[in-house]
Formats: C-alpha cells, sequence, structure tokens
C-alpha cells in the first residue's frame, strides 16, 4: 500500500511539473514575437482595413469584414448555410479546432478526458466561420487596423486553409449563425486553435506570439476597447 502510495504522489508530482512547465513556456513562447517591427497604421489610416481578434478565454477568432475589395468571404462561406441566412451581415469570424472538440462539445465542461488527448496528441481539424452583424470592440472583442496589403496576406493564408476542400461544409452548427467546414489540417498541441490564430497574423506580416497555445498570448498583442 505505502508503495502505491509513493508511486500516486510521484505520478501526480510529475504532472504537476509537467503542467507547469507547459503554462511557463507557453507565457516565454507567446511573448516572443513574430514580425516586430510592425506597427499598427491607426484606425484613420488611408487604405486600411479593421480587423478584430476574439476570445471566449479559451479559444480565439479572427474577425474580418465579410466583402472588402480584397475579398468577398461569402465565396467560402455562403449565408445560405446559416441557419439565419436572411440577417444583414457585415463580419465573419474564422478559427480553427478540432473535430471533435467543435462537433461534439460546445461547452468547455463536456469535454471529456478521452477527447482532450486525442485532440492534444493529434486529431483532425475544422475551420468554424461565425457571422456577426457590426460586431462591437470590447475587451474580448479587440480591434487591430491593418493595411490593405497585409490584408490581402492574411486572406491569401486563411483561404490556403480551405484546400483542398473548396469550402466543404461539415452538419453541425452551435447556432442560427455559425457553420463548420472541412480541413485538411491536423489539431494537436503544437498546432491548436490559438496557435492558428497567431500563424495567420504572422503570415500577413502583423506583430504576435512565436507559439500560442492559450487564448492570453494571442490576445496580449492586442490593445483592449478604451
Amino acid at each position: 500500500m505505502r508503495r502505491i502510495i509513493w508511486a500516486a504522489k510521484w505520478i501526480g508530482a510529475a504532472l504537476a511539473i509537467v503542467v507547469a512547465a507547459f503554462f511557463l513556456s507557453a507565457w516565454i513562447g507567446s511573448s516572443i514575437p513574430r514580425n516586430s517591427t510592425w506597427e499598427e497604421p491607426g484606425p484613420n489610416a488611408s487604405g486600411g482595413v479593421t480587423i478584430m481578434l476574439e476570445t471566449n478565454g479559451v479559444h480565439t477568432g479572427i474577425i474580418m469584414p465579410l466583402v472588402t475589395p480584397q475579398h468577398d468571404w461569402r465565396t467560402y462561406f455562403p449565408q445560405q448555410h446559416l441557419g439565419n441566412p436572411s440577417r444583414p451581415y457585415t463580419h465573419v469570424s474564422v478559427s480553427f479546432g478540432e473535430r471533435e472538440v467543435f462537433l461534439n462539445t460546445p461547452r468547455l465542461r463536456d469535454i471529456k478526458p478521452g477527447t482532450a488527448l486525442v485532440a492534444a496528441i493529434g486529431g483532425d481539424g475544422l475551420l468554424h466561420a461565425s457571422h456577426y452583424v457590426r460586431p462591437a470592440p470590447a475587451d474580448d472583442v479587440r480591434e487591430l487596423t491593418v493595411t490593405e496589403r497585409e490584408y490581402g496576406r492574411l486572406v491569401k493564408a486563411i483561404s490556403a486553409q480551405m484546400e483542398p476542400s473548396q469550402g466543404r461544409q461539415i452538419p453541425g452548427r452551435y447556432d442560427t449563425h455559425d457553420a463548420f467546414y472541412d480541413s485538411d489540417l491536423t489539431y494537436h498541441l503544437g498546432h491548436t486553435c490559438n496557435q492558428w490564430t497567431s500563424n495567420m497574423l504572422a503570415a500577413a506580416g502583423i506583430k504576435t506570439g512565436w507559439w500560442t497555445p492559450l487564448s492570453g498570448g494571442v490576445m496580449k498583442w492586442v490593445d483592449p476597447a478604451n
């Protein structure tokens, strides 16, 4: 019995060390900037495009205008895919996640240990598109102005994630304004939803963290609303 208790304590201590090391490395990794010389042009810059980063405390997404001269997102995310397609949507939020977590665990408390383990090791990825009508800045929805060229790069990076599926819709939704789409990407601990967000920003040339497995590592690079 003593050996069992000792082994349990040793395993618990080892797990605690691993978890602590993960959070420490996530903090350090997210504090190392990519595109460190980038500066925001400002909301009144000529030709600037305003995007937003959103978070629910765990998961992040990139909110973009639904239609701009650079791109019409309705070509990938048609409004007829939505439960309520008739609303005057102005923006779309795109994010990445693991298939089983996205489709079968709408609430964080519903995630089972087995599902979380599979996602951490390597699960199939999906893209999630949520449509909004004039989203307002808030602490969890932060505005960011980029140049037209940077926005074009962001569009190209995200559009590439839709290949080779060409935007094939996957059954399931959380509400009447969202839909899921197929992706050939793999979700794992090194490529989480939040890492995907920062990778897309980095591909556009925007300053962001190097390794951002947690949502805070993405959001800390953008000032909250005043």
